[in-house]
């Protein structure tokens, strides 16, 4: 009864919202939060915003060999540096799927069939900072939640991989198999990240981290256990360790505008 009042309640605010404005009508029966990312100029702005704050901090980090955008990393000076990318809502933008979605539930096998039968959709500013980091010498990881899954009629254990290189390409980033890493590619490599990022740190001095998504920098911040973690994070939880790493936020942690879905929707 709740989440009908709510939803009867949003969708009133924007059929409301739709009448009085000016310019392109906003549709009823779309989440505020998707028609966000895909009509406002803030959304835009806060990307570009991101990746030129990004562009001029490079230089520092590479320079200082002391540095390491993973809180953990220990001895590192010698290694070559690297930066690790999310992928979805960080490189590239799903909005359109998830306007398509509507109302049914979300399926990866549905994602992995819209990416690979439409256009991928940039996110501003992306390419270009990731061919920035390119040219300086950087080794770009692509460390993303996207799934391998058995298709029918399909050899290859992970085709998912190869719908994923297509759409960075797409939008004007190199990409290769050695340097996508999907959920589930090998036996360890569960939803929590760290486990994908600690292994690039045996060899790289990470310099730089994006993403859309908390769990993109912190380990274990999500309300459902995903092995290595043990237990469920919480609103509180997620707040506490936010702040313990404040030094972090736009200095070698980059986050991108998200308010369609992720991790926070899993905590109570």
């Amino acid at each position: 009864m709740k989440q009908t009042l709510k939803r009867a309640t949003r969708l009133l605010f924007l059929t409301l919202l739709a009448g009085c404005a000016a310019g392109p009508r906003v549709d009823a029966d779309a989440d505020l939060g998707i028609l966000w990312v895909r009509d406002a100029a803030e959304w835009q702005a806060l990307a570009l915003q991101a990746y030129a704050a990004a562009a001029k901090d490079l230089p520092r980090f590479l320079a200082d060999r002391t540095w390491s955008a993973l809180p953990g990393q220990r001895d590192a000076e010698d290694l070559p540096p690297a930066i690790i990318f999310d992928v979805d809502e960080t490189l590239v933008s799903n909005v359109d799927f998830q306007i398509a979605l509507g109302d049914r539930p979300f399926s990866n096998a549905a994602l992995d069939e819209w990416n690979a039968t439409h256009e991928a959709r940039p996110i501003p500013g992306a390419a270009a900072f990731v061919q920035l980091a390119i040219d300086s010498g950087v080794e770009v990881f692509f460390v993303t939640n996207r799934p391998c899954q058995a298709k029918p009629g399909v050899e290859r254990f992970c085709p998912q991989q190869d719908t994923t290189i297509h759409d960075l390409i797409e939008t004007g980033i190199p990409a290769n198999a050695d340097r996508v890493m999907m959920a589930a590619e090998q036996p360890d490599w569960t939803r929590e990240k760290k486990v994908r990022r600690d292994l690039i740190a045996e060899r790289y001095r990470v310099i730089m981290l994006f993403g859309d998504d908390l769990a993109d920098f912190i380990p274990c911040v999500r309300g459902t256990v995903v092995p290595p973690c043990t237990d469920p994070a919480t609103r509180a939880l997620r707040t506490a360790t936010t702040e313990a790493h404040q030094d972090y936020w736009g200095n070698g942690w980059y986050i991108l505008p998200n308010p369609m879905h992720g991790s926070w929707t899993s905590v109570e």
